[in-house]
């Protein structure tokens, strides 16, 4: 699979290296913000970290499994809105996020994008996902568009070899 991030770079986009971003939260710091663990838990799923995800889940809306969806691709991750629920000191949070990737498919790829408002909880001062209101749509890049990944490149000179 090909990487729409340098090599050293965080999957979710931050710009920082994966080791000083989201690695440190997949090895067992804990998440600072609602934010952070929702880059971190894209970054988990673009990475198939499973083990990572369901531990973020708050225990009342996990699921009993998680497969591995080795046809998906992350592409893009963007923050579109973040906010503590009630202010500083809040133990709930929203995070608004549109995510870019596209699937494998016999007839080539399918791009879409996932759009979802999250709710995370603060339990015992660990940050945990717990729902989402989600949607999804498709894509139709074509190959002179530019890149859905945000690389500033077009389709044909980026993500879709």
């Amino acid at each position: 699979m090909s990487l729409a991030k340098p090599p050293d770079h965080c999957f979710c986009g931050s710009g920082s290296p994966a080791s000083q971003c989201c690695q440190r939260y997949h090895k067992g710091e804990l998440a600072p913000t609602a934010e952070a663990l929702m880059r971190s838990r894209y970054a988990a799923y673009a990475e198939q970290r499973l083990d990572y995800l369901r531990d973020t889940w708050h225990a009342d809306t996990r699921p009993a499994q998680l497969d591995k969806d080795t046809d998906t691709h992350w592409r893009r991750l963007q923050i579109l809105q973040s906010d503590l629920e009630g202010g500083s000191g809040s133990d709930r949070a929203t995070v608004h996020f549109r995510a870019t990737f596209y699937l494998v498919t016999q007839g080539g790829k399918q791009w879409g994008v996932l759009e979802e408002v999250s709710q995370f909880v603060r339990e015992a001062g660990r940050w945990l996902y717990h729902s989402g209101e989600v949607s999804h749509h498709s894509l139709k890049p074509g190959r002179n568009d530019l890149c859905p990944c945000g690389s500033g490149k077009k389709l044909k000179k980026c993500c879709a070899d």
